[in-house]
């Protein structure tokens, strides 16, 4: 007994510390929204007993150059994509939008906006070229031994970065340049798997089929038109000319998805696609003081959040107004993270801040509802907690984001064109407070969510350890992507067996032929 007691603890003394062996690891993250959660990623990391560094623009307006839990390398750089481009620009769309027709707005958002997109990645390519340029900055990051690169590929600069040092790749990924990850790696049936932009479901007529393939088309050169335009010239210079980005792009390690089947809708995927949607939801902690005094002080009406995400901190005047009047008519308390001018029509059942603790509010009991704008961070949030949603897309996945909640039945989704018409606000609100099924149906997805061998974020970490312990996931990755598109859909197949078929008849009716015109040379000869 004593002996299998010693061959235990030993056992343990060397399994534990490889468990517990801390990683190295490099990341490229991109701003905005899409750092938020990989900030939550990072921090969970760090806990784990990882070193992580994080290469950062000297213009970054989210990522901070110091920090308790990473290290940063800053590359300084004369302009880059920042906070006042993407808020121009919403505000752009925004005020496009309200005027524009359905048609007009279609081929606004998927071709006149193109040249705003490129001008976006060139602003990228340049911060990355700044990167490679810096041949200092390189050798440093060689030397450091780094296990894996780790990035959002939302930006082509983390790919070429992890071939540039030869090292492992994991994606914390929704979108590749602008297309939807699965639409790349995974086979995606058109007939059924509806394309970021068309406002269809997955389940679709013959005209939102049509609508279907020729966004994808659209998509698609826009995607290669910008992988060819700003990061296969990068490829080129600083990997040589046998690198193709998109060959590379594809080569990812492990793609984990910010999404889940909750959520998406179901399509087909890959073995080393991890799916960790709400990965960074957690419980509701107790609120600072002066909100729940605010919250408690609803009474049995309950609150209402409104929030707009990361980029859009007001509307146009006119709007803010409309929106602040048809929450002074409601019983409820109303929690508006609004940095604008205070609306003239403001009630006094609304209280505006620039900042609110979002995922505490929404695990509040008192919570009723969630006024979104339909990003991915805070759809996700509001499954987590059961909270149905009024929504206001404003731009890009946000309309696609609301409509599968709105298709089980978990969201109300306003357009921003009519939102101030009819009072469609005040009754969409009242709709979603009113009828029972939307709650109802956002608590059966919190619980769809929440029941899970495995929470998403651990499972996250475990394949990031996994990459680093066996330094890679070659054994996952698909051969799919590396053939030619005439081989993948087998159209050479096809060719070669028409050709075979074609050839049987021709050889069948020359057969005959002939045997038709010899027998009747012998009917002639007899007679």
């Amino acid at each position: 007994m004593k002996l299998i007691y010693c061959c235990s603890a030993l056992l343990l003394l060397l399994l534990i510390p490889r468990a517990c062996e801390g990683g190295n690891i490099l990341v490229f993250p991109i701003e905005g929204s899409h750092w938020v959660n990989m900030d939550i990623l990072l921090q969970a990391l760090h806990s784990s007993g990882h070193n992580i560094t994080i290469v950062r623009s000297s213009k970054s307006w989210y990522i901070k150059e110091k920090s308790s839990y990473y290290n940063t390398h800053t590359v300084q750089v004369e302009r880059t994509l920042d906070q006042k481009f993407i808020t121009d620009l919403i505000n752009k769309s925004i005020a496009f939008e309200r005027g524009a027709l359905p048609l007009t707005s279609f081929l606004h958002m998927t071709v006149g906006m193109f040249g705003t997109f490129v001008d976006a990645h060139q602003a990228v390519g340049e911060y990355v070229t700044a990167m490679l340029d810096d041949q200092e900055l390189m050798r440093n990051m060689k030397d450091s031994k780094f296990d894996l690169v780790l990035t959002d590929p939302c930006w082509g600069g983390g790919v070429l970065l992890a071939k540039y040092l030869n090292l492992p790749l994991v994606y914390n990924v929704r979108w590749l340049i602008a297309g939807e990850g699965h639409l790349a790696i995974a086979p995606s049936p058109l007939s059924y798997i509806p394309i970021t932009g068309s406002g269809n479901t997955d389940k679709m007529t013959f005209f939102q089929r049509v609508k279907n393939i020729i966004l994808q088309l659209i998509t698609q050169t826009q995607n290669e038109l910008v992988m060819r335009l700003v990061y296969q010239e990068m490829c080129d210079k600083y990997l040589g000319p046998d690198n193709d980005f998109k060959m590379l792009m594809l080569d990812a390690d492990i793609w984990l998805m910010r999404v889940d089947f909750v959520f998406e809708f179901p399509r087909p995927t890959m073995p080393n696609v991890v799916y960790m949607g709400g990965f960074h939801c957690k419980p509701a902690k107790p609120l600072p003081e002066h909100l729940e005094e605010f919250v408690q002080s609803s009474g049995e009406h309950g609150v209402i959040i409104m929030s707009l995400g990361t980029f859009v901190s007001e509307l146009p005047a006119d709007l803010t107004e409309y929106i602040a009047a048809a929450f002074a008519k409601l019983p409820q308390k109303v929690i508006w993270r609004h940095k604008g001018d205070r609306p003239a029509s403001l009630g006094n059942n609304t209280l505006i801040v620039d900042w609110m603790p979002q995922n505490d509010l929404l695990g509040h009991p008192k919570m009723k509802l969630f006024v979104a704008h339909g990003g991915t961070n805070g759809v996700q949030e509001a499954i987590y907690h059961g909270v149905p949603v009024v929504g206001l897309p404003l731009f890009f996945d946000q309309y696609d984001n609301l409509l599968r909640l709105q298709e089980r039945g978990g969201a109300k989704i306003l357009a921003i064109q009519t939102v101030d018409q009819d009072d469609n606000f005040l009754k969409a609100i009242q709709e979603v407070l009113n009828e029972p099924s939307y709650r109802m149906n956002m608590q059966r997805l919190s619980r769809l969510h929440r029941d899970q061998p495995i929470k998403p974020l651990d499972n996250a970490l475990f394949w990031i350890e996994f990459v680093m312990r066996h330094k890679g996931a070659a054994h996952l990755k698909a051969e799919s992507y590396r053939m030619p598109w005439y081989s993948y859909h087998s159209v050479d197949v096809f060719l070669f067996l028409a050709g075979v078929f074609i050839l049987m008849l021709f050889t069948t009716f020359i057969f005959m032929r002939c045997l038709y015109t010899a027998m009747c040379k012998h009917k002639v000869k007899r007679d």
